[in-house]
């Protein structure tokens, strides 16, 4: 497993309880939601996590889709 650094979050409730009822949504852990918000805004911003140390290229792709994702997205962008 990869190895994993530790750090406080000072964060408005709010915001928590939001994000901590989406993870429960989408079936994940709030650490592994916020790990999966923040991917996915780098890849957005054209800023890709580097190569895993096994040579894979760790991000959306290998992160679990949570249920109805391709129908959030589809909402999103206006199509049906």
């Amino acid at each position: 497993m990869a190895e994993r650094k530790a750090f406080l979050l000072r964060i408005d409730p709010g915001v928590l309880g939001a994000v901590q009822r989406w993870a429960n949504d989408d079936l994940r852990s709030l650490n592994a939601q916020v790990e999966f918000l923040l991917r996915r805004s780098l890849q957005q911003a054209g800023r890709p996590v580097g190569r895993g140390p096994g040579g894979e290229e760790p991000g959306l792709s290998s992160a679990p889709q949570p249920p109805g994702a391709s129908r959030r997205s589809a909402k999103r962008s206006g199509e049906k």
